[in-house]
C-alpha cells in the first residue's frame, strides 16, 4: 500500500472516529443538560481559566466556533468571563459552580463507557497504546505544513 493510500485510509478512519466520539459524547452529555460541544469547552477550562483562542488551539477548532459555545455557556450560567491579566481584551473563560456540577453529572457514565471501551480494546495497556499512536499522529501533523499551502500539492487528503 502506498503512503498516499495510507494517508487517505488514516484520514477516513479518524473522520469516522470523530463522528463516533461526538455521538458518544452527545449521549453522555445530554442527561446533564449539555451538548458535546458545551462539555468540550467546559472540560477545557476545568483546571484553569483560558482565553477562547487557547481553548480553540487545544481543541483544534476555530476560535469563532469556541466563541459561540462560550457565549452560550455564559448566557446559561455555566461559565463566566474573567479579566485576563495577560491580555486586556481576551477575557478568560471559567466554569461556574453550575457548570462544574453539570460536568460532574457526566462522570459516572463517562467512567463506565471508558471501562467498556478499554475492555473492548484489550485492556488499559492497549488503550494507552492507541492514545499514544493518536498523539504521535497529531504531533507529526502539527510539524508539517498544510497540503496545498504553497500550491505544491492537493489541498485534500
Amino acid at each position: 500500500m502506498s503512503t498516499h493510500e495510507l494517508l487517505s485510509d488514516t484520514a477516513l478512519a479518524v473522520f469516522r472516529l470523530n463522528g463516533q466520539f461526538l455521538s458518544a459524547a452527545e449521549r453522555l452529555a445530554r442527561p446533564a443538560g449539555l451538548t458535546a460541544a458545551w462539555w468540550q469547552v467546559l472540560g477545557a477550562v476545568l483546571r484553569e481559566p483560558l482565553p477562547v483562542a487557547g481553548i480553540a488551539r487545544a481543541m483544534g477548532v476555530t476560535r469563532q466556533s469556541v466563541q459561540r459555545v462560550a457565549d452560550l455557556l455564559v448566557e446559561r450560567g455555566l461559565a463566566v468571563y474573567e479579566p485576563n491579566p495577560a491580555h486586556r481584551r481576551a477575557k478568560l473563560l471559567a466554569p461556574t459552580g453550575e457548570g462544574r456540577a453539570a460536568v460532574d453529572r457526566i462522570t459516572p457514565g463517562h467512567a463506565e463507557f471508558a471501562a467498556r471501551l478499554g475492555e473492548a480494546l484489550g485492556g488499559e495497556e492497549a488503550f494507552a497504546e492507541v492514545r499514544d499512536a493518536l498523539e504521535r499522529l497529531s504531533k507529526a501533523l502539527d510539524g508539517l505544513e498544510a497540503p496545498g499551502a504553497d500550491g505544491a500539492g492537493p489541498a485534500g487528503v
